[in-house]
């Protein structure tokens, strides 16, 4: 195993989502600059909106991001599709840090909120948008889920603000005093998130194990 990871570098590569990244990414990037090159003097309700608006674009760019053309081809093979998954991520990861670190930089500074905040706010959109993509890949034989996740990605991100408790107070302002509570419900939401996407990394065993007694007999 130790030897197929590295041979898997090169084609895992070539199949990631460049266009997709790079499309988000440019797009996130003009967004978090134009207060600046507009010269305007945003609110600091203004700026939070406008990074959680450039947080959700990289988050729909990431939706994409376990999309696998040849997934009939990928599945049967020795190794294991969480090791493919974390390949894929940790070739995007680095960049999608430096991506959002460059936001944080071209963001208007005298009304930018708390860095950590907003970065933790982020990642739940990212790892939110991987677990979707992980969960429509073990439950179903879409080789290109991207879209769906994309879609009910970009729905929820205008429900929730409408439907949300009150109490929970996610979206609130920096000024207002429930803020750090609302950070701590968003790590929550983050280590859930996380869970949902390890829960959901393994092949079945059912789908390719009933596949393979079926071709070479029993197992």
């Amino acid at each position: 195993m130790r030897g197929v990871t590295p041979a898997l570098v090169g084609p895992v590569w070539r199949t990631l989502p460049w266009r997709g990244l790079a499309a988000a990414g440019t797009l996130g990037l003009l967004l978090a600059a134009a207060p600046d090159a507009a010269a305007a003097e945003p609110t600091s309700w203004e700026t939070l909106t406008l990074l959680r608006g450039v947080a959700l674009i990289g988050a729909l760019g990431l939706a994409f991001l376990l999309d696998d053309p040849a997934r009939d081809l990928t599945a049967p093979v020795p190794t294991r599709r969480p090791l493919r998954q974390a390949l894929r991520v940790a070739m995007v990861a680095p960049l999608a840090a430096l991506w959002w670190t460059a936001v944080l930089l071209l963001a208007p500074s005298a009304s930018r909120p708390p860095a950590g905040d907003i970065t933790v706010e982020a990642a739940v959109l990212g790892v939110l948008a991987l677990a979707g993509a992980a969960t429509a890949v073990r439950l179903t034989d879409e080789a290109r889920p991207g879209p769906s996740v994309a879609a009910a990605l970009l729905l929820a991100a205008v429900l929730v603000p409408l439907l949300a408790p009150e109490s929970w107070a996610l979206f609130a302002a920096p000024e207002d005093p429930r803020w750090p509570a609302a950070h701590d419900r968003w790590a929550v939401l983050l280590a859930a998130a996380a869970v949902v996407w390890g829960v959901c990394g393994p092949e079945p065993l059912g789908r390719w194990g009933r596949r393979s007694r079926g071709v070479g007999g029993p197992v």
